[in-house]
């Protein structure tokens, strides 16, 4: 136990030295890309919300009909 307690700074700083290693990989995203693909969610996310409104409103409208037709 006291040997594990003892490690934890090489084992940080082992750890913060790979972290910036695997940092250095990293390939970002362009402006253009981000923007592109920023586009693209905010497009599809309006969208599915229009849908899915479109949906809500059908279907309330026929489960209100068929309650009507069954409360008569």
């Amino acid at each position: 136990m006291m040997d594990r307690v003892g490690q934890w700074p090489t084992q940080t700083k082992n750890y913060y030295e790979d972290l910036k290693q695997e940092m250095r990989r990293v390939t970002w995203p362009s402006w253009k890309q981000v923007r592109a693909t920023t586009t693209v969610v905010i497009i599809s996310v309006f969208a599915f919300a229009a849908y899915f409104a479109v949906v809500d409103m059908l279907v309330g409208r026929g489960v209100s009909k068929l309650f009507d037709a069954f409360s008569k």
